[in-house]
């Protein structure tokens, strides 16, 4: 099977961007991994969506721009992109610049997601 990881990466970005947690669920496999330095390394999909309910139960505001998709193997898209957020519990901008390369598995489903953040914006 063939799969445009471009177009599956926009989607996975898009149903962050709308909190669809039943989509972005469905977007792991089983036993995908996510490494981010901000919440470290995460095995398995219960361990990232409930890691993706705590970050939105804090930053339920969140509003994400990707500048940029690119295919980087066939199985792999790079997104570079910048977000905006408030903290639920103190009322506090938060801003985070970065980009992610998503591998997903020839069903289209999300296998691994490195996450490196640039410099916060200010």
């Amino acid at each position: 099977m063939t799969i445009d990881p471009c177009a599956l990466a926009a989607r996975f970005h898009h149903a962050i961007n709308e909190l669809d947690f039943a989509t972005i669920e469905n977007f792991f496999v089983k036993d995908a991994h996510y490494s981010s330095g901000k919440v470290g390394g995460l095995a398995g999909r219960d361990a990232i969506m409930a890691a993706f309910r705590r970050y939105f139960d804090e930053y339920p505001d969140q509003v994400a721009e990707d500048s940029l998709i690119e295919q980087v193997s066939p199985f792999a898209a790079r997104a570079v992109w910048s977000l905006k957020a408030t903290s639920a519990s103190t009322g506090a901008p938060f801003s985070r610049r970065g980009e992610e390369t998503i591998t997903f598995n020839p069903e289209g489903k999300v296998i691994n997601v490195e996450v490196t953040d640039y410099d916060a914006l200010a």
